[in-house]
């Protein structure tokens, strides 16, 4: 299957690789294909695009990454959605908002997209953790860097 991306122009994707969100994503109801991407192998960010055309497409990342001991708890209704039987299936990816510059980038903490890798379905969840928001810093700034 062929389509059009918003980072890498058209590409040829595996119907296998396709992840249904069957009730969409929150401001995107309607959109409910999407592929990961990745922008460079072994890289933290990757790309969630639609498979329907260039928008929306989300830069995402894992936040196990680069929140230390990062809490997901994943309420029994979610768990019976995403028909999710064990925890090594499920991939966790927080939504970016690329800032200029990079280092500012801050991810959405407090609404992950939940995966159920095997069954290739998803959603955005909403969690209940008010530990984390909507805006993370990605990049931890150090004392120098703060001063200057």
């Amino acid at each position: 299957m062929r389509i059009e991306t918003k980072y890498f122009g058209e590409l040829d994707i595996s119907r296998e690789d396709i992840i249904h969100f069957p009730n969409g994503i929150p401001g995107f109801i309607e959109e409910k294909e999407f592929v990961i991407l990745n922008f460079e192998k072994n890289g933290l960010f990757q790309v969630l695009q639609s498979t329907n055309g260039i928008n929306p497409s989300f830069v995402v990342i894992d936040p196990f990454l680069f929140v230390k001991n990062y809490q997901l708890e994943i309420d029994d209704t979610t768990v019976e959605q995403l028909e999710i039987n064990n925890k090594e299936d499920v991939l966790a990816l927080a939504i970016v908002t690329v800032k200029d510059p990079l280092t500012s980038s801050t991810a959405n903490l407090q609404a992950p997209i939940i995966i159920n890798q095997s069954k290739k379905i998803a959603k955005q969840y909403i969690t209940k953790n008010k530990v984390y928001t909507t805006r993370e810093t990605v990049f931890k700034q150090t004392s120098t860097e703060k001063e200057g």
